[in-house]
């Protein structure tokens, strides 16, 4: 009697795919606005030399008291320190 030939071995299942390499999305770059430079306030022109005397040109804050001066808008009047406003009536 003839042997039968061993049977074909089963095929292999297809090797699951290797992961591909993450793809890495570029997010747009953010611009950086130029920032405009401070500007320091000149003290000397917040005041008046009257003869011996000085005098004043801005108003002071009610909230935060003398040395800090009210900056004035164009209906209002407001602190930087405190963030105190004044408006102003239109005649």
């Amino acid at each position: 009697m003839s042997k039968a030939p061993p049977p074909a071995p089963a095929p292999a299942a297809p090797a699951a795919p290797a992961p591909a390499a993450p793809v890495d999305e570029k997010k747009p770059e953010k611009k950086e606005k130029p920032k405009a430079p401070k500007r320091r306030i000149q003290v000397h022109k917040l005041y008046k030399v009257e003869g011996e005397s000085l005098a004043r040109l801005r108003k002071d804050c009610p909230r935060c008291g003398k040395g800090y001066f009210m900056a004035q808008h164009g209906n209002r009047l407001t602190c930087g320190h405190c963030g105190y406003t004044t408006y102003t009536q239109k005649t």
